[in-house]
């Protein structure tokens, strides 16, 4: 597949996306499938490297344009072959490292890893000072990482090659949450490096592979390290994204959002969906708001009209006796 045209000026970047795991706490969910939004959680991850020269998702295929799938073997077996499935594609010099169910990750959030990544830090004069903890927006050093074997340097594969010194330091950025944890599959990697290191490693964890390529800890606003592992986080996700909509369209209709009670109209729809049909959702919550907006709806008008969903069989049956 062709791949994405390069951004004037940003690092060359290849994406790896891992989005094929068991999804045991989803009950074995397809997850990335999983909508927010009303497009799946993997589309929201594809769209925030849509820059990449590459963007390789391992993982099932899906109808994705403009992406490479492939599959570690055994499929499921673990984020550490995902990644080296992931990787033998990769020839750009930096990669961005991904989950797949990252429904906040923009790529505004990419960019200032790379930025991070390619922005070699000021000199500092003296001792270095302790690490502090990461910062929204601000990158943290990291403890200098230990050199690479030399001896897997055979291990890079394609046109990958170490990042030069213009690049900034060779070792990777993590992204942390707002507590200061570690994301590991959020984060932005020299190739060759991880391919190197990837190849003398024998464990199993990416903390384990990364924490000692990495250079920078970086804190960054809004929240693009959130993941849905659980269905209450799933709904978390739906919740902020209606959150969003509901000011965005507030603003755009010059109301007050304070004077939506939103969890009530929910309910309205969701009752006249059920009770009824599903066009005739949108279509009650339309005609109350030309009633509110004409001064003719009772002050318990989303009662009533709940009501009446709830006995629509009822009132239906009757007017067809009447009749």
């Amino acid at each position: 597949m062709a791949p994405s045209a390069e951004s004037p000026g940003q690092a060359v970047f290849d994406a790896v996306i891992l989005a094929g795991g068991e999804a045991r706490r989803l009950g074995g969910a397809d997850k990335p499938g999983l909508t927010v939004g009303g497009r799946p959680l993997v589309e929201h991850v594809v769209t925030a490297v849509a820059d990449a020269r590459t963007t390789i998702v391992v993982g099932p295929e899906r109808p994705i344009p403009a992406v490479v799938f492939v599959r570690e073997d055994p499929p499921r077996s673990g984020p550490v072959p995902a990644l080296a499935a992931g990787l033998n594609g990769v020839t750009a010099p930096w990669v961005v490292l991904l989950a797949g169910d990252l429904p906040f990750i923009t790529a505004s959030h990419v960019t200032s890893l790379l930025n991070a990544a390619t922005t070699r830090p000021p000199a500092t004069a003296g001792a270095p000072s302790p690490r502090p903890p990461a910062t929204p927006a601000h990158p943290t050093p990291a403890e200098t990482p230990p050199p690479v074997p030399g001896d897997v340097a055979g291990a890079a594969s394609g046109d990958a090659r170490e990042p030069g010194p213009e690049e900034g330091p060779v070792g990777g950025v993590v992204m942390v949450d707002d507590g200061g944890r570690e994301q590991w599959l959020a984060g932005v990697w020299p190739a060759a490096r991880l391919k190197r290191a990837l190849a003398a490693y024998s464990g199993r964890s990416l903390k384990g592979l990364l924490g000692p390529l990495t250079a920078v800890r970086l804190a960054l606003p809004g929240r693009p390290w959130f993941d849905c592992d659980t269905m209450d986080d799933l709904e978390e996700a739906r919740m902020h994204v209606l959150n969003e909509w509901t000011a965005l369209a507030c603003k755009e209709l010059g109301i007050d959002p304070a004077d939506v009670d939103r969890d009530l109209i929910l309910d309205l729809t969701k009752e006249v969906a059920h009770g009824v049909a599903r066009p005739a959702a949108p279509l009650t919550a339309y005609l109350l708001g030309l009633a509110q907006g004409a001064g003719t709806a009772p002050d318990d008008a989303v009662a009533k009209l709940i009501t009446l969903a709830k006995n629509w069989g009822q009132a239906t049956t009757e007017t067809l006796t009447d009749s």
